[in-house]
C-alpha cells in the first residue's frame, strides 16, 4: 500500500514577474474614486475625458483628483492630452479589453456577490431578533428578582449594541446573552455594601488596551478587583496581537471569551474606578466614581517590540492601581 504524498504541480501558475506586475495595476485600481473616473472614461461616447469632467465624481480638491489620475497613467491604464486648458484622458490602447473585463463582467459579479452578503446578513438578523425574544424571556424567568421587563430591555439593548459591530452574525447570541448578564450585574450593583473594588476599562475599540488591562488586573488580584472593559466605538474582535498577550495571561479559553463591547451607563455607575485610555471624554460624570486617564500606546499599531513596551506599561500601572484599591 502506498501513501498519497503532495506532488505539487505549480507549473499551471503564474510567474512572479507576471504576478508583480498585475499587483501593482490592481494596487493602482484600489481605490472607490479612481475606479469611478476609470469608468467615466471607459464610458464616455467622446472615447475621453476631460479633468474638468472627472472632478466632478467627487467633491475633492483638483490636486486630489490629479493624484489619482496620475496613479492611473503611472500604472499604464491611460494616456493624457493636453489641449489648451484642460489635460484629456483616454484607455490606453493596450488596457480596453482589460478595463472593459472589469466593468463589464467582474464588477456586476462583485456587487452580486455584495448584494448577497447583505441579505444573508439581514436574514441571520431577522432570524436572531426572535433568538433574542426568547433569550429575554428565559433570563426574566431565572433572574426572578429583577423586574421582567427590565431584563428584557437590557438584553434587546445588549444585543443592538453588538450587532451594530458585528461581523459575523452566528455568535452573536451567545455573546449577548453574557453581556446582558454583565449589563444586568452592573445595573443592581451596590458599591457602598459588596467591598470588591470594581474596575472599568475604557478606549475606543474595546480591542486593545482597555482588554489587556482588565486582564491583567484580573490577573494580578487574584479575583480581589473585578475589571470590565468597554469601547466607545467597539471593533469586531479583539486585535490578534492582544488576543496573543491574553493567552499568555488567563489561558486560551479566557481569551477566545474576550469580545469589544459598547460602553453603558450601568458599566460606568457600577465602577469605583473608570479608566480611560485614549477614547477621549466619552464616558458620564457619576459621583462617587474616580476617574483616570492613562495615555498609553495603541497595540494595534505598534511594533512586536512596541507591543511588549504597551503590554509592561499598562502592567505597571496596574500594579500602582491596585495598591489603592487592596489594602
Amino acid at each position: 500500500m502506498t501513501d498519497d504524498l503532495c506532488t505539487p504541480s505549480l507549473s499551471h501558475a503564474i510567474g512572479a514577474d507576471v504576478a508583480t506586475v498585475l499587483a501593482g495595476a490592481l494596487k493602482s485600481l484600489a481605490d472607490p474614486l479612481r475606479l469611478r473616473m476609470l469608468s467615466a472614461i471607459a464610458t464616455d461616447p467622446r472615447g475621453e475625458s476631460c479633468v474638468c469632467d472627472l472632478a466632478a465624481l467627487a467633491e475633492v480638491s483638483q490636486p486630489t483628483v490629479s493624484h489619482h489620475l496620475k496613479v492611473l497613467k503611472e500604472t499604464g491604464m491611460l494616456l493624457s492630452e493636453r489641449r489648451g486648458t484642460w489635460v484629456w484622458y483616454r484607455i490606453a490602447p493596450g488596457r480596453q479589453h482589460a478595463v472593459a473585463a472589469l466593468l463589464d463582467a467582474f464588477a456586476p459579479a462583485a456587487v452580486a456577490a455584495a448584494q448577497e452578503d447583505a441579505n444573508a446578513r439581514v436574514e441571520a438578523l431577522r432570524d436572531g431578533d426572535a433568538r433574542v425574544t426568547r433569550l429575554g424571556e428565559e433570563l426574566a424567568d431565572e433572574l426572578t428578582g429583577l423586574h421582567r421587563d427590565l431584563v428584557i430591555a437590557i438584553v434587546r439593548e445588549s444585543y443592538a449594541g453588538l450587532v451594530r459591530s458585528a461581523k459575523v452574525t452566528g455568535h452573536l447570541i451567545p455573546l449577548t446573552e453574557r453581556f446582558a448578564r454583565q449589563r444586568l450585574a452592573d445595573h443592581v450593583r451596590d458599591r457602598s455594601s459588596d467591598g470588591v473594588p470594581q474596575v472599568l476599562f475604557v478606549c475606543v475599540q474595546n480591542a486593545g488596551r482597555s482588554q489587556l488591562a482588565a486582564a491583567l488586573v484580573n490577573q494580578l488580584s487574584g479575583g480581589a478587583v473585578i475589571a470590565r472593559s468597554a469601547g466607545s466605538s467597539p471593533a469586531t474582535q479583539v486585535h490578534a496581537r492582544v488576543r496573543s498577550l491574553l493567552v499568555d495571561i488567563e489561558g486560551e479559553q479566557n481569551a477566545d471569551a474576550a469580545f469589544p463591547k459598547p460602553l453603558t451607563d450601568d458599566a460606568v455607575r457600577a465602577a469605583d474606578v473608570v479608566v480611560t485610555m485614549g477614547c477621549g471624554d466619552v464616558c458620564p460624570i457619576i459621583p462617587g466614581v474616580r476617574y483616570e486617564e492613562w495615555a498609553v500606546g495603541d497595540p494595534a499599531l505598534a511594533s512586536p517590540e512596541g507591543v511588549d513596551a504597551i503590554r509592561d506599561d499598562i502592567e505597571a500601572r496596574v500594579r500602582g492601581l491596585l495598591a489603592t484599591l487592596i489594602p
